[in-house]
C-alpha cells in the first residue's frame, strides 16, 4: 500500500438533513386576487410565494391535482396545479417556464423591497387581478370574447384564445380605446388613450 493511501483521511458519512422538496424559496406576502377553477371565479389571498408556487387562503378547495388559473394582484395570471389541502386552503405549483418563472421572481423581489428601499415601479399604476370576461373589438371591427388577467387605471391585460391584436393596433375594450402594448401567446396588455380635458 502507498504512503498517500495509508495517510488518506477515512471519510465518514453524516447524517443528512430532510431535504427541502422545494425548488424555490417562499417567501410571506399577501396577495389578494382570484382563481379561476370549473369555469367558475373565486377570490384568494396568497400566505406565501415563490416563483414555482404559492400558498393561498380561500373558502374553496379544488380536488388536488387538478389545474386552476391564478390571477394574482401586482403579479399577474399564473397557471397551476393544486398540490395540497390546507386547513384554510390549498397550495398549488406553478406551470410555468423558466422565462416565466425568472419574471415573477424578479417581481416577487420588487414587491418584498420596494417600501424598505423606496424603490419606483415601472408601472403607472397599481394593477388588481379580475378574470371576468370583456369584450375587445379590433381595429377591423372584429369582436373577441376575452378574459380580464389584470386592470388598473392605466391599462389592462387580456386572455385571448385565437388570434389576438398586434403591438400597436388601436382596439376597444367595451367603450374604451387603448392601444397593444404587449403581444404574446394568447395574452396582450393595452393602454388606456384618455383625451385630454379641453
Amino acid at each position: 500500500m502507498s504512503a498517500a493511501l495509508q495517510t488518506a483521511p477515512v471519510l465518514k458519512r453524516t447524517p443528512r438533513s430532510k431535504p427541502d422538496r422545494r425548488r424555490h424559496q417562499r417567501v410571506d406576502l399577501s396577495l389578494g386576487g382570484r382563481f379561476m377553477f370549473d369555469n367558475t371565479d373565486h377570490s384568494l389571498q396568497t400566505v406565501d410565494v415563490s416563483c414555482g408556487g404559492a400558498k393561498v387562503r380561500s373558502k374553496v378547495m379544488p380536488p388536488k391535482g387538478d389545474p386552476v388559473v391564478c390571477y394574482f394582484d401586482d403579479l399577474g395570471r399564473v397557471s397551476a396545479h393544486v398540490t395540497r389541502h390546507l386547513d384554510d386552503g390549498f397550495a398549488v405549483r406553478f406551470d410555468a417556464s423558466a422565462h416565466k418563472r425568472d419574471k415573477l421572481a424578479d417581481r416577487l423581489i420588487w414587491l418584498i423591497n420596494h417600501k424598505k428601499y423606496n424603490l419606483t415601479d415601472e408601472r403607472a399604476a397599481p394593477r388588481k387581478a379580475a378574470g371576468g370576461p370583456a369584450l375587445v373589438t379590433r381595429s377591423d371591427g372584429t369582436k373577441l370574447q376575452c378574459r380580464v388577467i389584470d386592470i388598473s387605471m392605466t391599462g389592462a391585460a387580456f386572455e385571448h384564445k385565437g388570434v389576438i391584436p398586434i403591438v400597436g393596433e388601436r382596439v376597444r375594450a367595451g367603450t374604451i380605446t387603448g392601444e397593444v402594448v404587449r403581444s404574446v401567446t394568447n395574452e396582450f396588455a393595452i393602454r388606456f388613450l384618455i383625451k385630454p380635458k379641453e
